[in-house]
């Protein structure tokens, strides 16, 4: 089968289309042949090893060290099942499932960047909503799990005040739409190229972070969540941490190791199913050009998810 395998940490160059050996499934997983697959800030962090020498030996520690452990990469799966486990029970030959490969810090497994994959089949598989494309449920697992675990530190009453830092990318167009839904009255930060895009999925408010007065238009938050972490600051940045009102919480999401339980991933496929969220696709690849989308990914201005179809 066709795969893209990262031969070692560094330039998107370093991404390959290669021939590796197509899959078996195991007594208890299933074969997707993959339909559509995304890039995410998380992968193009991953092979670029770009970090501090901390976080750099733990990505290490964890992925590999002269290169990843795995070197085919990518953990966000649309597509059909084609053969099963002798043990599966929840799936069947032909189901349409859409799947992220990590259910907890310890159970993750890359390998999407593919045409096909193995997973278990009490990991994140679901069926997928017969209302969304194969692309468009592609855009939901990464940015949807990770605003769901910056969601699930809040307690958000009707009417609440949310400051989301970050709001036009993959995590933050989700945390906007689950925090409406949730009760808040939502303020996002994004420069004004997006403005649109926020405003069609909830915002009440917007501040440019690229204008002069910027802070200015800072108010008092009961929750400030930074969808984009230390990756990115900004004058903004630094003063909306202190922009919340008494017991108010600044969330961030390099504030621990995110979670992804199924009941979360589980949630999302009924928030789509019934229109309460919209995945938002910025642009879409073909697997041969991967890294063209590594390289738009790392330029940090994308909208939503970048989607690879295969």
């Amino acid at each position: 089968m066709k795969a893209i395998k990262c031969l070692k940490y560094g330039d998107a160059e370093n991404l390959v289309l290669t021939e590796v050996k197509k899959p078996t499934p195991k007594n208890n997983e299933v074969l997707i042949k993959i339909k559509a697959t995304s890039v995410t800030t998380s992968d193009v962090l991953i092979r670029g090893l770009k970090a501090g020498p901390v976080a750099r030996f733990i990505v290490q520690l964890i992925f590999g060290f002269n290169k990843p452990r795995n070197p085919i990469l990518g953990m966000v799966t649309s597509g059909v099942i084609e053969s099963i486990g002798k043990d599966v029970s929840s799936f069947n030959i032909g189901d349409e499932v859409f799947a992220y490969g990590s259910v907890s810090p310890t159970k993750r497994h890359f390998g999407s960047y593919a045409e096909y994959i193995c997973l278990p089949e009490d990991w994140n598989i679901a069926i997928k909503p017969t209302n969304k494309s194969f692309e468009e449920v592609a855009a939901i697992p990464y940015g949807g799990l990770l605003a769901s675990h910056l969601l699930k530190k809040t307690s958000i009453n009707s009417g609440d005040k949310v400051l989301i830092y970050g709001a036009s990318g993959s995590i933050g167009t989700m945390a906007i739409q689950l925090a409406k839904l949730a009760g808040a009255h939502v303020t996002s930060v994004c420069s004004s190229r997006n403005f649109e895009l926020v405003k069609s999925l909830g915002s009440d408010e917007i501040i440019d972070y690229t204008a002069k007065n910027a802070a200015s238009k800072l108010k008092s938050y009961k929750y400030v969540i930074d969808a984009v972490g230390n990756s990115k600051s900004s004058d903004l940045k630094k003063k909306s941490k202190k922009a919340l009102t008494q017991n108010g919480k600044y969330i961030s999401i390099d504030h621990g190791t995110p979670l992804t339980p199924k009941d979360a991933f589980l949630n999302l496929k009924t928030l789509a199913e019934q229109e309460k969220i919209k995945p938002v696709i910025d642009s879409i690849y073909p697997l041969e050009e991967m890294t063209e989308a590594h390289k738009y990914v790392e330029r940090g201005h994308k909208r939503g998810n970048v989607i690879i179809t295969i």
